[in-house]
């Protein structure tokens, strides 16, 4: 059997930024830059708060369900018709976006820009892969991404609120449009195929991954900290400027302050998860959710919503989901080096799915204007998952 021909990139590593980078922030960056108008947005389309709710959780579910359909579409056909494709199908569904004023058409676009942001982070992370992986710029290029988009949550609300505060909410999609369209017209001419052009096209190894005690374990970690963030950013506009009182601007700053703490955490975590293990980091994490879920119910019960009473308690959760996320992949993906990109689509895959679900289930029935639905999820997803690590700990023993 021919091995398969080694794709090829003359690009530079700086070029080679400058032509990946802006894909794998837009993706994000459509999330976090548009936090900042959630609470106004029933009044702009005369809906309610429950139907806004579904433009987060929906583009947040289709993120991660795109993902396990991208890949095997991005082996088949290449990774340079995925990238335009979505590229294209983001662009103009954030032009669309910023033209409409009915709500159902509006969930309707935000999924298709999802779709679009899927496709798009597929294709450049496959092109990672396929012209990287045995190149120690690889290393590199997956720190820049992982420091980008750590910065995205703390930056992009302050952008939204900028923006709208200075040209209206329909400016957040019409810049999301054109950045990119930009990235588009740059990638066009410069984005080569990178697939291998006689690469492995079994079927995905799905038995070996779905059987696996310490895949589902770690996965449903992963799935509580990203979702604790989700359940944070689906309420906080609520809290903060619904019933605290603060602005557009102010809430985007209390907001960054929350992925700021998330920042520097990852500076310094390194030298405890060594220490501790990818077990042990785990159930301080946990833990930490849990103590930022007792902070949350004090305050809840016995405070008027502020700074002090939402956003120092997610200071907590922020450090407990820093040190669950930087173990969770290990955890879940350690026994797959074989069929690695499987696992990773369906690891990221679920997660989507339980925080899109459960964090949205959370938000709707416990009330999104309150920190119960953060309280709730913190408390429920930490627990199981601490259950999860008991039983899993116990099995490794025997």
């Amino acid at each position: 059997m021919p091995l398969p021909k080694k794709p090829t990139w003359t690009t530079s590593l700086p070029a080679a930024m400058v032509l990946m980078a802006p894909f794998d922030i837009l993706a994000s960056l459509a999330m976090d830059i548009y936090l900042p108008i959630v609470p106004a947005m029933p009044g702009i389309l005369e809906t309610s708060p429950d139907v806004i709710q579904l433009t987060l959780s929906l583009y947040m579910i289709c993120l991660g369900l795109g993902q396990v359909v991208f890949g095997p579409i991005s082996d088949r056909i290449g990774r340079r018709p995925v990238l335009i494709g979505g590229a294209l199908l983001f662009s103009g569904a954030s032009f669309l976006l910023a033209s409409t004023s009915l709500a159902a058409v509006f969930v309707v676009l935000r999924v298709v820009q999802a779709i679009g942001a899927s496709a798009i982070l597929v294709a450049t992370f496959a092109t990672v892969r396929d012209v990287y992986a045995q190149r120690a710029e690889s290393a590199v290029i997956y720190g820049l991404f992982s420091s980008m988009l750590a910065f995205v949550p703390a930056l992009g609300p302050v952008a939204g609120a900028l923006i709208a505060g200075n040209f209206g909410w329909r400016a957040i999609f019409l810049t999301l449009g054109v950045l990119a369209t930009a990235a588009t017209l740059n990638a066009w001419p410069k984005w080569h195929e990178t697939r291998p052009s006689n690469g492995d096209t079994r079927r995905m190894a799905l038995r070996p991954i779905l059987s696996s005690l310490a895949f589902w374990t770690y996965t449903l970690a992963f799935s509580a900290a990203m979702g604790a963030f989700f359940v944070f950013f689906s309420t906080a506009p609520r809290v903060l400027m619904d019933r605290a009182g603060f602005s557009q601007f102010g809430f985007s700053l209390a907001f960054a302050t929350a992925a700021l703490v998330m920042i520097v955490t990852t500076r310094f975590a390194r030298r405890f998860i060594a220490s501790w293990g990818i077990a042990g980091s785990a159930i301080r994490g946990m833990a930490m959710l849990l103590f930022g879920a007792a902070l949350l119910a004090v305050g809840q019960l016995f405070a008027q919503p502020s700074f002090a009473t939402f956003i120092l308690p997610m200071w907590v959760v922020a450090v407990g989901i820093v040190f669950i996320v930087s173990v969770t992949a290990n955890g879940a993906l350690e026994a797959f080096g074989d069929v690695a990109g499987t696992a990773v689509a369906l690891y990221f895959c679920i997660q989507s799915l339980v925080v899109g679900i459960f964090g949205t289930l959370f938000v709707v029935l416990l009330g999104g204007d309150t920190a119960w639905p953060l309280v709730a999820y913190c408390s429920v997803m930490a627990t199981l998952t601490l259950s999860a690590l008991r039983h899993l700990q116990k099995r490794q023993t025997e």
